[in-house]
């Protein structure tokens, strides 16, 4: 793991340095390219205006380990009225949550039942949840609401970190159930032993992953298969390892985030493939802007250019 990066996610888990990079103006002026508010409307705006460029969006409201049963069933509240608006409005969005923004440091049992509330209420306005993964210690926590969810109803997916050495057998178990898989690299600090530390590595782990989706078993069970990159040679390799299978341009589904590459993702749609932005929004965003800064330490430049800007 690179120095930047390893320094950056280790920033992100400081409650210090949140405090103190939330208070600056230039830090939030670098945020706000990466997410358009911190207001679920500022968020359906968004959704609105990629709509227009054909591309529809996955809506995410930060925050994690929520401290209180409250808490917990006020996100859970607020993801129903999210359904509800996206419904309203006509929009062309989806809801990824966390299962600790559900409470699942506190109960279980209560978690699933919050996380039901919501793959209900996205069934009856049509729509989809999507079920983000955390560190590895959530991993089976997380993939067993996966599965009791998908026992419910179909529509409900769960992300999968290509830089777990874990994952290539939770996604062989997973398949059978049918649930969607949005397969990412993975944006924790976990250590060696847990997830790969090069990025070579992760990047091979991906691609394996992605061809596994891609393969008869996967699209059998009725596996919805996304790819969360903005690597474009991955990109690249996934659509050939999917026309080596016989399968369209529309046969793959990318993801990726709001405000990086958006030429990269208004090629993918000309060229044929299905693409869906990630628009996030709420006031926890340093956790999750550091983590987006580790992914690729780059965008450190963006922020230092910032201090110079009026």
């Amino acid at each position: 793991m690179g120095i930047m990066r390893t320094v950056l996610l280790a920033g992100s888990q400081s409650p210090w340095l949140r405090r103190q990079a939330t208070r600056r103006r230039f830090v939030r002026r670098a945020v706000s390219r990466f997410m358009p508010g911190e207001q679920l409307g500022d968020a359906l705006a968004a959704a609105e205006r990629l709509r227009a460029q054909g591309l529809p969006a996955v809506l995410t409201r930060l925050g994690e380990n929520v401290a209180s049963e409250a808490e917990a069933d006020a996100v859970r509240d607020h993801y129903l009225g999210a359904f509800d608006a996206i419904a309203a409005q006509s929009a062309e969005a989806e809801i990824s949550v966390k299962p600790t923004q559900l409470g699942l440091d506190l109960d279980r049992e209560r978690c699933c039942a919050r996380l039901l509330a919501l793959v209900e209420r996205a069934h009856q306005r049509g729509n989809f949840v999507w079920i983000d993964m955390e560190q590895s210690g959530y991993v089976d926590a997380t993939l067993e609401l996966t599965r009791r969810a998908r026992a419910v109803r179909a529509n409900v997916g769960v992300c999968l970190q290509a830089y777990l050495r874990r994952t290539p057998a939770d996604l062989q178990a997973l398949i059978p159930s049918g649930a969607g898989v949005r397969l990412v690299k993975g944006a924790y600090m976990e250590p060696a032993e847990v997830a790969f530390p090069a990025k070579a590595d992760v990047d091979r782990a991906f691609l394996a992953l992605a061809e596994t989706l891609l393969d008869a078993p996967a699209r059998a069970a009725g596996v919805r298969a996304v790819f969360g990159t903005h690597d474009r040679a991955l990109s690249a390799s996934i659509r050939a390892a999917a026309a080596r299978r016989g399968l369209g341009p529309a046969d793959c589904e990318f993801h990726m985030l709001f405000g990086i590459q958006a030429r990269e993702q208004e090629r993918l749609v000309a060229e044929g493939a299905r693409v869906r932005v990630l628009v996030s929004y709420g006031d926890y965003w340093f956790p999750w802007y550091m983590r987006r800064l580790a992914e690729r330490p780059a965008n450190v430049l963006f922020v230092v250019r910032s201090l110079f800007r009026r």
